[in-house]
Parts: C-alpha cells; sequence; structure tokens
C-alpha cells in the first residue's frame, strides 16, 4: 500500500483530534453532575415542590458559571473551568459549546414546529381590509387547507380566484393601499400582484424566523437548533435540555407589544372607581328590594334592636356587610401617584368587567372616555393587584411602541432589582424626549405596557431624558428579566404563532435512554469484538482495533461538527459496527479465497484488499443514499439516525480500507503469518455448492404467500399508525404500581373526558402510552393545557394520593411518577408526514436503481434489486400488520418506522449488490461456464459473508432490542425482520430474478459480452 505515512499521519492526527473534541463533553458531564449535586443538597425532598425548585437550582448554577466573574489583576474576567494540560483555559460557555450535542430523547427538552399564520400576514398587508370577498377567500383557504398539500398562500388565491368576480387584489381596498403603494399599482392584474404577495409573505417569514432565532439564542440551553421548513411558514424549534416547558411557550408565541403611555393618577380616576362602586351597590340594593318580601313589624324590630347591639359593642358586625359597601373589591386607593387602586388578584377579571362596563364607562368624564384599564404585572409572593389607567385615544396608538427598540439587556435598578435597560433609534429617542419633558413638567407619569401588562409606571424627576435610554423595573426575577429582554432585543413576530407539533421530554426518561443505550452499545461491541476474534483469529483482532478507532472517531466527528445525538443516533452507531464488520469480512474472505488459489500471504493480502475494494464501495454507497434521503426528508431524532450512519459509512470505510490495511501489513512484513481463521472456522463454507437457481421456485412460492398474507392484512387489519400519521396528543405515564390498560382505557373513553383514546402499555407494566385525538384541530396553548388537565383528573386514581398536577407534569419523585414523555401532531402537519415518508421510500427506490443501472449497465440488474427491496418491504409491513395487535411492544407506524423501513432498503441492497459484483466478476473469469453455472458459483462463493453479516447485525440488533430502550423497540423490530427478509431475497429473490429476465432472447450471453466490453474499457 502507497503513502503509507500520510495514512499513518492523518490517522494519528484525526485520533488526537477526536480525543480532544470528546474532552469537552466528559468535562461538560463533570459540570452538570456537580450542579445536580448542589441543588440536591439545597433542597431536601421534604420541602414542597422540591423537584421544581432543585431543578431552577440546577439551572442558576450552571448560568453563574456562565456569568459570573472574577478579578484578575485590574480586569473582570470570566471564571475558567477547564484547563487542558495547562496549555489552553476554556470557560463553561467554551466548554458546553465544544461538547457533544444531545437530543431531546437523551438530555430531556422540548422540540416544536411553529406555523406562522399567513393569514395574519395578509390582513396586515391589506391594512385589515373589510372587503368580504377578501375575507371570504380567507376563511375559504382555511377550509382548503385541511385536505390539501399546498402552501396557505397558494390555497388562498384558489379561494380568491373561486369567488373573486370583477374584484381585484390590487383594488384599493385590498392590497392597493397607501402602504403598499410603493409596489402594487391600481392597475396591475392578479399574478402581478400575486407575485409580489409571494415576496411579501417570504420577507414576513424571515423576519419571524429571525425573531424566534434571536430569542432562542438567549434563552439559555445548549445546543438549540432552529430551521425554516420549506416554503409553508413553519419553522421548527429544538431545545435539548429545557425543562420549563411554560417559559418556552411564552418565549416562542409572545407577541411582544411593548408600548409606552401617559397615565392617570390616583386623584384624576378614583372618582370614577368610587362611581363604579356605588353604582353597583345601588344595583344590589335594587335586586334584594325585588327579591325580599318581609313583615314590617319584626322587620322595624329586630332592624332596631340589632343596630342598639351592634353600637354596644354586644356583637361584630357580619363581614358579609362588606360586600354590600364595596361590591367592586376595592382593597386601597394608590397614594397619589400612578396606582388607581388595589384589589384582590382573584377579583382581576370581575373588576375590569365592571369598569368597562358600557353602562357604567358612560359616567367618565368626557376627557377619560379612551382611558384603558391595565394591570401591573403580578408579584408571585402577593396575593394584590395594582389596577393602572393610561391614556389612550381612539385608534389604541401609543406615542411610542417597541418597533423604536434598537438594544436590550438585563439589568439591576437603584435598589438591585432585576430590571431590563433598552435603547432606542434617533426617531423614538427625539419622542421619548418629550414625552419624558412633559412628564416632568406636569409631574406625570409614564407607563412602559407589554402585552397589556404595565411592568412599571415611574415619574420624572430630573427632567426630560435624551439619548433614548429608559429602564423597565417591576416585581419580576432574574429570569424573567433576561427573557424580556431577550424578547424586547428580538422584536415581535409579524404575525401570530402557533405550535402546530410538538414534544417534550422529562429529563429522566432522558437519562434513563442514556443508560439503556450504553448497556446495549457495550454488549454489542462486546459481541463482536468476540466474534471477530473466534472467526478470523489474529486478524480478526486487526479488525476490532479498526472498528474501536471508527468508533472513537464517529463520537468524535459528530462533537466536532456539533451533530446532534439522538436515540435512534445510537442505533444508527450500533448499525454501523455492522457495517463496519461487513467491510472486513469482505476483505479477510477474499484473502482466503486468494491464499486457497495458492497465493504467497502478501499476495493474497494485496489481491484481496483490490478485490474486495469494489464490493465495498458498492455496497456502502447504495447504504449511503438511503441514508442521504433519510437525512433530507427526516426530522429531530430520525436525522440524526440518518446522520450518524452516513458518517458511520465514511469512517468504517476509511478504517476498514486503510487502517485494517496498515496492521495487516505491519504483522505480514515484520514475518508473522495470518490464517484468516480459527482451527474452529477453517475451510468453513469452503465446499459448498448449492444450488440456489434450482430451489428458485420453492422460493417464488414462498414469498407469493408471504407477499400474499401481507397485503391481505395491510387491507383488512391495517396499520397501527402512530400520531405522526394521524395527527392527535400522546402522553407517556409512569405510575407507582402496574395498571390494567382495559380499565385506564374505559375511564379515558368517558364522553366527559376525551370519548376516544388509544391506550397501550410501553415497557414495564406500570407504564401507558395514552393517545387521544381529542381537540385535534385546536393548536391553542390552552387546549393543550386543557387535555392534559383532563388528563391528570382522569388518572388521579392510579396516581399517588395527592399528587399536584404540577407533579404530574414535571415528574414526582425518584421514580419519577407521571408525565414521562408528550407529544402533540396536528392533522395538517400529519398529512405532510405521510406525505413525505413517501416520496423518501420512493425516492430512495429510483435513486438506487438508477444507481446500480449506471454501475452494472444493465436493466435486469435493476429489476432484480429493486424488486427485492419491494419484496423486502412489503413483508416487514405485513409482519407488523399482522402482529401489532399482541405484541408486548409500541409497533405504531411513525417516522422512526419509515428510517427503518429505508434502513432495511439499504441493508438489503447490501446483500444483493455484493452478489452481483461477484456475478460480474465471475462473468468476466469464466468465460465459458453457463450462465446458471456463474450465477450459482458467485452465490455459493459470497455466502460465508452473506452469513457472517447478517449473523453479526442480527446479534447487534436483538442486543439493541432486549437491552435498549423501550421507545426502540419498534424501530429495531423492522430491522430484524428486514435483516432476515433481506438476506433471503439477496440470495433467492434478487439473483434468481435477475437470471430469468436476463436468460430470455439470449440476453444471458449479451450480458456477459457486455460485462467482458466494460471491463476491457476499464
Amino acid at each position: 500500500m502507497q503513502n503509507k505515512g500520510i495514512i499513518k499521519l492523518f490517522a494519528l492526527l484525526f485520533g488526537l483530534v477526536s480525543i480532544y473534541q470528546l474532552s469537552f463533553t466528559f468535562k461538560a458531564n463533570q459540570i452538570e453532575d456537580e450542579a445536580k449535586a448542589y441543588a440536591v443538597s439545597q433542597y431536601d425532598e421534604s420541602i414542597e415542590n422540591y423537584q421544581e425548585l432543585r431543578n431552577q437550582a440546577e439551572i442558576n448554577y450552571l448560568d453563574s458559571l456562565k456569568t459570573s466573574k472574577i478579578k484578575v489583576g485590574d480586569e473582570f474576567e470570566p471564571i475558567e473551568v477547564y484547563n487542558m494540560l495547562g496549555v489552553s483555559q476554556y470557560t463553561y460557555t467554551e466548554v458546553e459549546e465544544n461538547a457533544m450535542k444531545l437530543g431531546l430523547d437523551l438530555k430531556g427538552g422540548i422540540n416544536a414546529i411553529i406555523q406562522i399564520s399567513v393569514k395574519d400576514i395578509l390582513k396586515g398587508l391589506s391594512n385589515n381590509s373589510k372587503d368580504p370577498i377578501f375575507n371570504k377567500a380567507l376563511d375559504d383557504a382555511e377550509e382548503l387547507q385541511k385536505d390539501a398539500q399546498e402552501s396557505y398562500l397558494e390555497s388562498f388565491f384558489r379561494a380568491f380566484d373561486a369567488i373573486k368576480g370583477d374584484t381585484k387584489l390590487a383594488s384599493p381596498d385590498i392590497f392597493a393601499n397607501r402602504d403598499l403603494s410603493d409596489v402594487i399599482k391600481f392597475d396591475m392584474t392578479d399574478d402581478e400582484v400575486k407575485s409580489i404577495l409571494e415576496t411579501k409573505i417570504d420577507e414576513s417569514i424571515v423576519s419571524a424566523f429571525e425573531v424566534l432565532r434571536n430569542r432562542i439564542d438567549g434563552f439559555g440551553v445548549s445546543s438549540p437548533n432552529i430551521q425554516r421548513l420549506g416554503n409553508s411558514g413553519r419553522i421548527l424549534i429544538e431545545l435539548p435540555g429545557a425543562k420549563d416547558k411554560k417559559r418556552v411557550v411564552d418565549i416562542i408565541t409572545k407577541t411582544a407589544q411593548l408600548q409606552f403611555w401617559e397615565t392617570y393618577k390616583t386623584q384624576e380616576v378614583l372618582p370614577y372607581i368610587l362611581q363604579v362602586n356605588q353604582a353597583l351597590v345601588e344595583a344590589n340594593k335594587e335586586k334584594e328590594e325585588e327579591t325580599s318580601e318581609v313583615a314590617e313589624a319584626e322587620e322595624v324590630v329586630d332592624s332596631t334592636e340589632s343596630a342598639i347591639d351592634e353600637l354596644t359593642g354586644q356583637i361584630e358586625t357580619d363581614s358579609t356587610d362588606v360586600a354590600d359597601i364595596n361590591p367592586l373589591g376595592i382593597q386601597s386607593y394608590g397614594n397619589g401617584g400612578s396606582v388607581a387602586a388595589m384589589f384582590l388578584a382573584k377579583d382581576r377579571a370581575k373588576v375590569l368587567a365592571h369598569l368597562n362596563d358600557p353602562k357604567n364607562r358612560a359616567l367618565l368624564p368626557a376627557e377619560m372616555r379612551y382611558a384603558k384599564f391595565l394591570w401591573g404585572i403580578q408579584n408571585k409572593d402577593s396575593e394584590y393587584s395594582e389596577l393602572y389607567v393610561i391614556k389612550a385615544n381612539r385608534d389604541g396608538v401609543p406615542p411610542l411602541s417597541g418597533a423604536v427598540i434598537t438594544d436590550a439587556r438585563q439589568d439591576y435598578d437603584q435598589i438591585s432589582r432585576p430590571a431590563v435597560s433598552m435603547q432606542m433609534n434617533a426617531k423614538g429617542a427625539k419622542t421619548w424626549e418629550e414625552m419624558t419633558k412633559k412628564a416632568f413638567e406636569t409631574q406625570g407619569y409614564i407607563a412602559i405596557v407589554l402585552d397589556d401588562i404595565v411592568y412599571s409606571a415611574p415619574s420624572v424627576s430630573n427632567g426630560p431624558i435624551a439619548g433614548g435610554n429608559s429602564q423597565i423595573s417591576g416585581a419580576f426575577s432574574l429570569t424573567e428579566a433576561v427573557d424580556l429582554a431577550n424578547v424586547l432585543r428580538a422584536g415581535k413576530l409579524p404575525a401570530s404563532a402557533e405550535i402546530v407539533q410538538a414534544d417534550e421530554v422529562g429529563p429522566s426518561l432522558g437519562q434513563e435512554a442514556i443508560d439503556s443505550g450504553i448497556k446495549s452499545f457495550g454488549i454489542a461491541l462486546v459481541f463482536v469484538l468476540l466474534w471477530m476474534i473466534f472467526y478470523y483469529g489474529k486478524a480478526g483482532g486487526f479488525a476490532d482495533i479498526a472498528l474501536l478507532l471508527n468508533i472513537l472517531l464517529i463520537f468524535g466527528v459528530l462533537a466536532s461538527l456539533g451533530a446532534v445525538l439522538t436515540l435512534p443516533g445510537i442505533a444508527g452507531i450500533v448499525l454501523t459496527i455492522g457495517i463496519s464488520v461487513d467491510a472486513n469480512v469482505l476483505i479477510f474472505e477474499r484473502i482466503r479465497e486468494e491464499i486457497d488459489k495458492g497465493k504467497s500471504q502478501k499476495e493474497s493480502v494485496k489481491d484481496g484488499f483490490a478485490n474486495a475494494l469494489s464490493s465495498i464501495l458498492d455496497a456502502n454507497i447504495t447504504t449511503g443514499l438511503t441514508a442521504l434521503i433519510l437525512f433530507v426528508f427526516g426530522t429531530g431524532p430520525i436525522k440524526g439516525f440518518a446522520t450518524t450512519l452516513i458518517i458511520g459509512i465514511v469512517t468504517s470505510l476509511f478504517t476498514a480500507i486503510f487502517i485494517t490495511r496498515l496492521l495487516i501489513d505491519w504483522y505480514v512484513n515484520r514475518g508473522g503469518k495470518l490464517d484468516f481463521s480459527t482451527a474452529m472456522t477453517k475451510g468453513l463454507f469452503k465446499n459448498v455448492n448449492i444450488n440456489f437457481l434450482r430451489k428458485r421456485k420453492i422460493a417464488y412460492v414462498i414469498s407469493a404467500v408471504l407477499l400474499l398474507t401481507s397485503l391481505g392484512s395491510l387491507f383488512t387489519t391495517g396499520l397501527d399508525q402512530g400520531i405522526d400519521f394521524v395527527g392527535g396528543r400522546t402522553y407517556q405515564v409512569r405510575f407507582e404500581q402496574p395498571v390494567s390498560t382495559e380499565e385506564v382505557t374505559s375511564v379515558l373513553n368517558d364522553p366527559a373526558v376525551f370519548a376516544s383514546a388509544e391506550v397501550k402499555t410501553i415497557g414495564a407494566p406500570n407504564q401507558l402510552k395514552i393517545s387521544t385525538k381529542y381537540k385535534v384541530e385546536d393548536n391553542s396553548v390552552e387546549a393543550d393545557e386543557e387535555v392534559q388537565t383532563k388528563l391528570f383528573e382522569a388518572l388521579k386514581p392510579y396516581l399517588p394520593s395527592g399528587m399536584t398536577y404540577e407533579e404530574f407534569d414535571n415528574g414526582s419523585g425518584d421514580a419519577k411518577i407521571g408525565k414521562m414523555l408528550s407529544s402533540k401532531v396536528s392533522p395538517t402537519i400529519a398529512d405532510d408526514i405521510k406525505k413525505s415518508s413517501f416520496w423518501a421510500v420512493l425516492g430512495s427506490l429510483v435513486v438506487v436503481f438508477l444507481y446500480i443501472l449506471i454501475r452494472f449497465k444493465k436493466w435486469q440488474f435493476s429489476l432484480g434489486a429493486v424488486a427485492a427491496v419491494f419484496h423486502d418491504v412489503l413483508i416487514v409491513l405485513g409482519i407488523f400488520s399482522l402482529t401489532w395487535r399482541f405484541m408486548p411492544f409500541s409497533m405504531e407506524i411513525d417516522q422512526a418506522f419509515i428510517a427503518a423501513i429505508l434502513t432495511v432498503i439499504g441493508y438489503s441492497l447490501n446483500d444483493t449488490v455484493v452478489v452481483f459484483d461477484r456475478i460480474r466478476e465471475f462473468l468476466n473469469e469464466h468465460t465459458s461456464w453457463e450462465f446458471g453455472r456463474t450465477i450459482n458459483a458467485s452465490l455459493n462463493s459470497t455466502l460465508s459473508r452473506t452469513l457472517n453479516t447478517s449473523v453479526t447485525t442480527l446479534v447487534v440488533l436483538l442486543a439493541m432490542f432486549i437491552f435498549g430502550a423501550d421507545s426502540l423497540r419498534g424501530l429495531l423490530f423492522a430491522l430484524i425482520v428486514g435483516v432476515i427478509v433481506g438476506t433471503y431475497s439477496s440470495m433467492f429473490i434478487a439473483t434468481p430474478l435477475m437470471y430469468d429476465t436476463a436468460k430470455k432472447g439470449d440476453a444471458a450471453e449479451s450480458l456477459k459480452k457486455k460485462v467482458k466490453e466494460d471491463d476491457d474499457e476499464e
């Protein structure tokens, strides 16, 4: 082998870089463990909500490492947490950035797909047009979207064209308005306007993407991922490690309507509040007079005696009398400043309803007719709320809005409370100076309002504020101040944002997934290492060294690229072990063949590697192509599976072809002897002479029976489609004791709960997977909360006594009883997933057909390979259809299953291509042989490799299936069935079918000639 020095240097550098990169992961894990230990030491389990407090303490500990600084000389510098051999020092932020990124299923966290409302954007572009045709087209487009695969904008265009009549999009009442006058003219055609609208919509979605990206970047989780999904108006957000779901939802969906208003003073609005209170007193009296009939004599005596008793102190005044004289519930008045009055927090809705009642608002003076009543930010430790009254106007447009904010940062006010400091642009600074000047001269107040909540309403005591600086302070925590600054800095969304798909994984479930993944990975690895030594002796030991380096490189590349490792990703790495072994098996089998021909050891090694190269490349390219398609069409964990598979294929090729060769050459050159077998495996499969073609008709019959049975079951029983394909919400719940699925199903199917729900045991008998389509069309946060609350109330009898909703939501105690995982998929998203899955499978088949056609130059090879793949996929689907009702694990058809199907396609092709490659070689070498003899000889010569690789891969998959995470069992079962069926089809379907189509019309002879010509050209 040439250029050994370069390969050695490259392997050494590659390995060192991988170790360097992985060291950050070990350090990050160490720091996170210290944070957990600190949190546990701070809050004992006897404390109420201790788990929530521990989570917050852990977050604060890690945040302190990022934000705290120590004095070094005359300057303050971030804390260094990692000193690498005294050469380089790193802060926690740097360690976290370089550490391997873990996906939601391993770290816990939140994943969501956000739908930006294109309808809102269109309304905004039309200046909220009242045109009936325009508004009907918007509504019709929503109906079309329920069944369409097109974007909302395309549906709107269709709906508008269907009903427009003489109305044009360029109407002054629609899009030819003042705001769009520069780009849309009255004389434009609808097609011209449509093109402009497409650009405007795209710009708005890009703006929303940037707003969300800026918000997420400031959220504080490691390795957040945000990406736009095509032109659908959807944005994918992944936040591994995020624990506070409410905070995430607020950050994602908050519109951040920041406004600055002048306020009325207490003395200006108090008369109105008292008038409303008195009006309520009188209204209550009138109701009492209408409904009460009492005897006058007895009433007079009783009331007189009661009054005397009260005056002499013989009885206490009934507390209900307070409601008679203060029905509005005024707790106290303001102190002459911006606070009008104080009320109980629980009465806020009632108070606003009375104050905004049109009959009561008629009591307001003419100059206050546009007054708006707002609550101040609620202090969590107080039961009272402050009422403010701002000087609003007819249009509800503030003198100054958040659009002028150019920067915002978390700060502290004069008494060290968390605050937010802001900087405005030139226009905003001028308006701010005018507002503060007026407030200074009139001794007034300016309310800083965010989403109709008054955060603060300070006075201006030192004259006008120039330069556009301002500060928001209030009763909020450090985290809330950071989030507020983040939202203000990022700006407001151009339209409403709706969560149409979401996954929430508890951190404990993620840790369990890591533990089970490591265990199954270790068992699989040990088996493979021992098997290679058992089968190939010392050569197997060299292959093991290359395999270990391969694993190191995979993890190193993942960490270096910032790729996210997911639970299916671990399955992909385990599968990569099988791929790596396959390459070594191909090489070793070819070397054994060369040795059997009587060649010297050096020549056998050289020729073995050379002859195996073609098969290795073809097999791995076909698998790589399917993995690439999976990467393009997959999302989240499935993309992680494809990522590790692609990386694994590349590193496997490098280690098998170059590293194994280096080790073997080194050993042979120093006089070592390698037999590439052991006493037990020497000569195994050497003299096998099976007539595969003679048995092909029996195989055809067996396959026909399997296919007909599969198709029959698919058409009658069908498949267990998960929410990825039908929409709905799914929850994984853990109980203290085993529970009956039938009993829980009966409870949840009550019309008062969900009316329809599906309950399955997943893993242990005390864990259930609950799916429901209740309110499946409603994607609002309120609907999510309602469904989960209903679930909690229905499951209360099966949960520990006294468990609160918060404990259920976060997982309670060491056993983590409660909700472990939740997922939501809207019907629209489900339709899109179905569509993309179909195209992914079809696309992989087309790509593979074309690759084999180009590589082998004959359609018969492509036909045999694709027919075998169809055969394998249908049988896997059929087995799932036949068994999903009684299998003790989830066999839902979801994105993970599609990943399994594509992997089965890749594996089946891998086997088939190796056989085809040998056929092409034998056709060139043995020109005098009959075509049938060539086929049989090729199959027999590759039998050792086929069985060796299949057995190794099966054992690896079985280790994952038995010891791995419950959520992967469906995927792994599909792979196990696929490997078995794929091995069978490569020998008894793909090759015989190619033979039957090639032998007709002397095609076999032309095939032999064609292969000979191609090899001569090469």
